[in-house]
C-alpha cells in the first residue's frame, strides 16, 4: 500500500470550480482509495492506495469529471516525495511563511530559458527548480509576484499547482498520522 497525497489544481478558488472536501473524500472513497483525509478546502487528499500514479491520476480527474462536471489538474506525490519535498533545505534561513512550492505534474524539460524568470521576478525573490517542484521565496508574498502558477505553467509548458510551505508542512504531518 503506497501513501499519496494529491494536489487539486485551481478548485474553490474565486468561487470557481467548487468542491466541498467532505464530498470530495466520498469520491475518493468510492474509488476504491483508503484512509482518505481532506486538508483544508484548496483540494488537498491523503489516502493509501496500491495503483501506480499515472493510472491512479486519470482515474481520480475522471472520477471529480464524472461526479462534478468539470477538469482539473491532479497532481500527486508519494509519501516518500513529500519527504523529500520537506527536507530540502534550500530556504531554511529564510521566514517560511514567505516560501512556496510550485508542484509540477511532470518533470519539465530543463531546455527552457530560465533568464524570462530572472527578468520578471523582484530583486528579492528566489527561486529553484528541482525535479518536479519549483520552490520559491516571496518576501513580498504570492499575490505581489510575477513568478506566479501560471507563470510557471506557461514557460515550463507544465500543469502546476502551488502550495505555501505551512500546508506543505501540515500535509506532511497529516501524511504521518493518517489513519
Amino acid at each position: 500500500m503506497v501513501r499519496y497525497i494529491s494536489l487539486l489544481r485551481g478548485v474553490n478558488v474565486s468561487g470557481q470550480k467548487k468542491i466541498k472536501m467532505d464530498v470530495l473524500g466520498k469520491l475518493y472513497g468510492g474509488l476504491g482509495l483508503s484512509c482518505v483525509q481532506t486538508y483544508i478546502q484548496s483540494g488537498n487528499v491523503l489516502f493509501d492506495c496500491e495503483e501506480n500514479t499515472v493510472r491512479l491520476s486519470e482515474k481520480i480527474k475522471e472520477g471529480i469529471r464524472k461526479s462534478f462536471g468539470f477538469e482539473v489538474e491532479v497532481i500527486l506525490r508519494t509519501k516518500q516525495e513529500w519527504q523529500k519535498i520537506q527536507g530540502n533545505t534550500l530556504f531554511q534561513n529564510k521566514d517560511s511563511t514567505q516560501i512556496y512550492v510550485v508542484f509540477l505534474a511532470r518533470k519539465p524539460e530543463m531546455k527552457r530559458d530560465l533568464n524570462k524568470a530572472n527578468k520578471v521576478k523582484d530583486a528579492q525573490e528566489e527561486f529553484v527548480i528541482s525535479g518536479r517542484e519549483v520552490y520559491l521565496f516571496l518576501p513580498n508574498g504570492m499575490g505581489r509576484t510575477k513568478l506566479s502558477n501560471t507563470f510557471w505553467e506557461n514557460m515550463l509548458n507544465v500543469p502546476a499547482t502551488t502550495r505555501n510551505w505551512n500546508t506543505v508542512r501540515k500535509l506532511g504531518e497529516l501524511m504521518e498520522h493518517i489513519l
